[in-house]
């Protein structure tokens, strides 16, 4: 399966926040979209960075309640790991789980079109096992007998 099957089912929604938005601010972002992280831009196409619930965490355990007021470019990642759609839907999982991301945004013209989770991607792969049962399971019932009975 590919990225660009994900997106087709999830859309291709992506919310960002300016790199001057307060930490605050991003907090009830993902608050009130129920999301663990969002991607950090001026414009919507362009990615600056990307942040996380787990960075505002550690940056609040690091700094204090100084931290809630400061602007999001202070603790967002700036080296964003990026996918394409037409990248395989297995080996993002690889990477994710290797390298501990939980978001990717996806990326295709030098443009910001989507985001996936690892929640989008564990679905998919359940999705295609299921698939995979139910024809396996059709086959097997499905099968002409190779015992005959004896007359």
């Amino acid at each position: 399966m590919l990225i660009g099957t994900i997106l087709r089912g999830k859309g291709r929604d992506v919310v960002t926040v300016p790199p001057h938005a307060s930490v605050t601010e991003l907090l009830a972002t993902l608050a009130e979209r129920n999301i663990g992280a969002v991607v950090v831009s001026e414009d919507g196409v362009g990615i600056a960075g990307i942040v996380s619930e787990r960075d505002v965490v550690r940056r609040l355990n690091e700094c204090g309640p100084a931290i809630l007021d400061a602007p999001v470019s202070q603790i967002m990642t700036t080296e964003v790991r990026t996918c394409h759609p037409g990248e395989n839907v297995e080996e993002l999982r690889k990477t994710m789980t290797t390298q501990r991301f939980r978001h990717v945004p996806v990326v295709q013209d030098g443009r910001l079109i989507g985001i996936v989770s690892i929640g989008d991607v564990v679905k998919s792969a359940i999705e295609e096992l299921e698939t995979e049962k139910a024809s396996l399971v059709g086959y097997i019932h499905g099968a002409p007998r190779t015992l005959s009975s004896a007359p």
